[in-house]
């Protein structure tokens, strides 16, 4: 076998991992809140700056707008978010948050941070080291998107 196939040599296959085992940690906080994590993504762009085009949100998310859309749906059906037409251009679409998404913000602040923490506890890695890994991974996305 060639040694650049095996499975331990590859750093892609941390990643997935590590990003599926972090998603899983996330969920039952997110259960709690009545919300999945892609929504939870959606959420926090919107609580960073509210009234965005689902463009707007794909590009942030580094996503298709066709995988923004059907999440934005379910999101408006749980009415967490509103959708309308852009004034200058009826084929935008504005989403904005509903004053029950705007609530979750409180709830999200109270709960996810401290259920994160606890759930990560155990792991070895301080504040400094989560930084350094953050700084990294984004030389990496910003490396990739190119």
């Amino acid at each position: 076998m060639h040694e650049e196939l095996r499975l331990d040599n590859q750093i892609c296959f941390r990643l997935y991992t590590a990003a599926r085992l972090v998603t899983q940690a996330y969920t039952p906080i997110l259960t709690k809140l009545g919300i999945t994590y892609p929504q939870y993504l959606v959420l926090m762009v919107l609580w960073e700056k509210d009234n965005q085009l689902v463009n707007d949100i794909a590009h942030r998310l580094l996503l298709e707008t066709n995988t923004v859309t059907p999440l934005l749906q379910r999101m408006e059906k749980l009415g967490i978010v509103s959708r309308k037409q852009g004034e200058k251009d009826k084929r935008q679409q504005i989403v904005s948050l509903t004053p029950k998404g705007k609530r979750l913000e409180e709830e999200a602040f109270a709960q996810v941070p401290t259920g994160m923490n606890e759930q990560l506890s155990a792991c070895p890695l301080k504040f400094e080291d989560y930084q350094r890994l953050a700084q990294e991974l984004d030389s990496m996305i910003e490396t990739l998107k190119k």
